[in-house]
């Protein structure tokens, strides 16, 4: 009989059924503090929920992408980004055999440390503040200490090595790629780049800047002429090509591409690098928000005081308070309150 009492336990036995190579939510190496488990949900399902729910989530559907300030409704933003990436991670997840929930909660997390302006926003507080910014590193600050009024979320080890681990480097796909400790962790890794190297893609065709005619024509003839089809091509590969994990006897299990697929979206990631990301950080958009986030950093190293209070409990260091602050804000609202404090000086 099912009941509240035994609906987890339930659900951790059918997990029993995963690959080998899944992480087993029963078999989690914990929280930073211990909780009792939940009645309904499995560690995993309870770290989604907690992601879902938190502020930091919320905050990240005024948080940009790539184009600053877009005049479209359809422009992609830093949620809906998330939320393709979860959808892209569940489907390889599901197809081979993996813990579906726990790569959907590390997809769900992996931007919670975004600045507003995106990587444009990245870069500025990396520059200025000593210890340097990455936004990864940033997450993890947010589910570990800010969020729940310095309480954390207290996610589980597994969550928080995927969120922390999810980077790439400017290197080529599956190259250089870092370490991530669960195969949950590099599903999420590269349902990433499938998600923004096809959003992008329709963006900057939406902003003007691209045409579909002059993507390059080596990766479109592999992948596909649509963004639909190019995330189809790239998926279906990745999980034919990660056959090892659906299998019982492989010695090193691993999420891969095939060489003809991986050459072709590493094609069209390196255009655009060259076509948008690189043209659009010299854009005027840009320019304003890197002033944005340089002028909101000075005032409040010399301002602690006009910090709201719970960033000032976070750190003894004043720099770090103005960090944690200045890259929980949305687009909208560093604009808004840099013209505020420029108004304020003038007056």
């Amino acid at each position: 009989m099912i009941s509240r009492l035994n609906v987890r336990q339930l659900a951790e036995e059918r997990e029993e059924s995963l690959s080998p190579f899944a992480v087993k939510s029963k078999q989690s190496r914990g929280r930073l503090k211990y909780e009792e488990p939940c009645p309904v949900r499995t560690a995993f399902q309870r770290d989604r929920d907690r992601i879902v729910y938190s502020k930091s989530f919320r905050r990240l559907k005024h948080k940009t992408q790539v184009f600053i300030a877009p005049l479209g409704d359809h422009y992609v933003t830093r949620l809906t980004h998330t939320l393709e990436v979860s959808q892209i991670a569940r489907t390889i997840a599901r197809a081979i055999n993996l813990n579906e929930d726990l790569a959907e909660a590390i997809s769900l997390g992996h931007d919670l440390g975004h600045t507003p302006f995106g990587h444009i926003g990245e870069e500025v507080l990396n520059g200025l503040y000593h210890r340097g910014f990455r936004h990864n590193e940033q997450s993890l600050r947010i589910i570990d200490l800010l969020e729940n009024d310095g309480r954390g979320l207290n996610l589980t080890w597994e969550v928080r090595d995927g969120i922390l681990n999810h980077s790439k480097s400017t290197a080529k796909i599956l190259q250089d790629w870092g370490e991530v400790n669960t195969l949950e962790g590099e599903v999420c890794k590269i349902a990433d780049i499938i998600a923004y190297i096809n959003h992008d893609t329709g963006d900057a065709i939406r902003a003007g800047i691209i045409t579909e005619e002059i993507l390059p024509a080596s990766a479109t003839a592999v992948l596909g002429h649509s963004p639909s089809e190019r995330i189809n091509t790239m998926v279906c590969d990745i999980i034919e090509q990660s056959w090892a994990v659906r299998g019982n006897n492989a010695a090193s299990p691993a999420i891969t591409m095939s060489p003809g697929v991986l050459k072709a979206a590493n094609t069209l990631r390196h255009f655009l690098f060259e076509q948008i990301y690189n043209r659009n950080a010299t854009r005027e958009e840009a320019t304003r928000a890197r002033e944005t986030i340089r002028r909101l950093y000075h005032y409040f190293n010399k301002h602690e005081d006009e910090l709201p209070p719970e960033y000032r409990f976070y750190s003894d260091e004043i720099e770090r308070k103005a960090v944690d602050y200045i890259a929980g804000m949305t687009d909208q609202y560093a604009s808004r309150l840099a013209e505020e404090l420029a108004l304020t000086r003038k007056a």
